[in-house]
C-alpha cells in the first residue's frame, strides 16, 4: 500500500497483523500478516465478502480483541502491549462506535442513552447536558431528548447512536455496517449526517460495509481478501 505523504499524519499504524480462529478442530487464518496505515482525518471503507475479517479488524483496532501476532499503534500508542483494563480505558476515551444494530438501552430516554458515554468518561453536569443538547441538535433530534427508543424510527435510532458515538469527541470512529438495517433513502440521510459530523470534528472513520453507497462517501476503499488489505478494484 502507498505510504502517506510527508504532510499527512498517520493515526493508525498496523504491522504484520495475524488473527486466526478455531473452526471444526482446525485453525482458520482470518488476517494474515496484514499491514496498513490510516491517515488522521480520512474516511476509509473496508469491503470484502462475509467472513473476510472486516469486523475482526475493527475489533483489533479498538482493542476489543487482541491479535495472535503483530502490532497496532493508535495515535502513537501500541495498544497490543496494553493490559485489558488500559485498552478499555483507551477505547472509552478515544474511540466511538456505530453498529448495524443500534444497541440503544430501551429503558433509557434518548438523552440518557447518550449520557451513559459521558458518565463513563467522567463528564459531569452541566457540561454533559450541554454536550447532549449540542449533539441532538446536530443530528436533528433536539425535540426527542425525552423520548424512548421504541417510539423512534430506524433512522432516528441510528442518529441517536451516532450522537452517542461522537458526544465524547473521539478521534476515531469505527462503524460496522451502519446502514445495514435501513432502507436506501434513510441510509443516504444517515450517511450524509455521519459524513458531515465526522468531517466537522476532523476525526478519522473506518467503516466495514458491503454497501457501494456507504463506500461512495469515503476517501478510500480497501478490499480485505485472503487476510490482507489492498485498494479496491485491484
Amino acid at each position: 500500500m502507498a505510504s502517506p505523504s510527508p504532510n499527512q499524519s498517520v493515526q493508525i499504524h498496523i504491522r504484520n497483523l495475524c488473527r486466526s480462529f478455531e473452526e471444526g478442530g482446525r485453525r482458520h487464518a482470518v488476517l494474515d500478516n496484514l499491514n496498513a496505515d490510516f491517515i488522521k482525518g480520512e474516511t476509509v471503507a473496508l469491503r470484502g465478502r462475509s467472513g473476510s475479517g472486516k469486523s475482526t479488524l475493527l475489533n483489533l483496532i479498538s482493542g476489543i480483541d487482541v491479535p495472535d501476532q503483530g502490532e497496532i499503534e493508535v495515535a502513537g500508542l501500541n495498544i497490543t502491549n496494553m493490559s485489558e483494563r488500559d485498552r478499555t480505558l483507551f477505547r472509552r476515551e478515544h474511540i466511538g462506535f456505530v453498529y448495524q444494530a443500534f444497541n440503544l438501552v430501551s429503558t433509557l430516554s434518548v438523552s440518557d442513552n447518550i449520557r451513559l458515554v459521558l458518565e463513563l468518561n467522567g463528564v459531569t453536569e452541566p457540561e454533559a447536558g450541554n454536550r447532549i443538547r449540542e449533539m441532538l441538535d446536530a443530528v436533528d433530534l433536539g425535540d426527542r431528548a425525552g423520548s424512548f427508543p421504541d417510539v423512534l424510527s430506524g433512522g432516528e435510532q441510528q442518529r441517536v447512536a451516532i450522537a452517542r458515538a461522537l458526544v465524547h469527541r473521539p478521534s476515531l470512529l469505527l462503524a460496522d455496517e451502519p446502514t445495514g438495517n435501513l432502507d436506501d433513502k434513510t441510509a443516504e440521510g444517515v450517511l450524509q449526517l455521519l459524513d458531515r459530523l465526522i468531517r466537522q470534528t476532523g476525526g478519522t472513520m473506518i467503516v466495514a460495509t458491503h454497501s457501494a453507497l456507504v463506500a461512495s462517501y469515503c476517501d478510500r476503499v480497501l478490499e480485505l481478501h485472503n487476510g490482507a488489505l489492498q485498494p479496491a478494484g485491484r
